[in-house]
């Protein structure tokens, strides 16, 4: 009997601080532009380091610079 009566406080501690914490983001303006984070990260990914050696072919030359024209690199 004692142990439910410590899991119901328990639940209802977790509960009321839960809530707190979600009071305090709202008003903390915490959910503003969030969409703006997401998309800071996705382009983040896709950009590359300038520093960054360049790959081979992927400089938008084509077949230019990955050896004869109109031959294909095998990966064998």
């Amino acid at each position: 009997m004692d142990f439910t009566w410590i899991a119901i406080l328990a639940s209802l501690a977790m509960g009321i601080g839960t809530a707190l914490i979600f009071v305090f983001a709202v008003k903390g303006n915490h959910f503003q532009n969030f969409e703006d984070a997401k998309y800071q990260v996705f382009w983040s990914d896709l950009e590359e380091p300038v520093d960054a050696p360049k790959k081979e072919g992927t400089d938008g030359e084509g077949a230019k610079n990955s050896g004869r024209a109109g031959e294909r690199r095998s990966n064998h």
